[in-house]
């Protein structure tokens, strides 16, 4: 049990980690295209993979990579969920360039 009383969750498995040594990588619309910002924990600004993830790990308090896709310019679920399922719409190179970043960034807090 973690301190709330709640049991680790299932997504932790075996290796029975806490949560401050979980690390995920996530696409965040409220950033732009390119922009990379870390954090501990905060809200999960309706994004259904957070959701999932805190519900599977029992809270919300591990690290985060947020990597900015950008945002479409509607509000409308239906548009906002096929822009961020749909295929890239920059040029290779940036979107390898961005995964490179992120994969930068991951291995510095990993090994901070």
């Amino acid at each position: 049990m973690n301190e709330a009383g709640r049991s680790a969750g299932p997504a932790r498995g075996s290796f029975k980690l806490e949560l401050d040594q979980v690390l995920v990588l996530h696409d965040e619309i409220d950033l732009p295209f390119g922009e990379i910002r870390t954090r501990l924990g905060g809200g999960l600004a309706g994004h259904n993979g957070l959701k999932s993830l805190k519900r599977e790990m029992g809270a919300a308090e591990f690290h985060r990579v947020r990597i900015g896709v950008g945002r479409p310019d509607s509000t409308d679920p239906e548009l906002v969920a096929a822009y961020v399922l749909g295929k890239w719409r920059q040029p290779a190179a940036e979107v390898a360039d961005l995964i490179g970043r992120a994969a930068d960034e991951a291995e510095r807090l990993v090994n901070v």
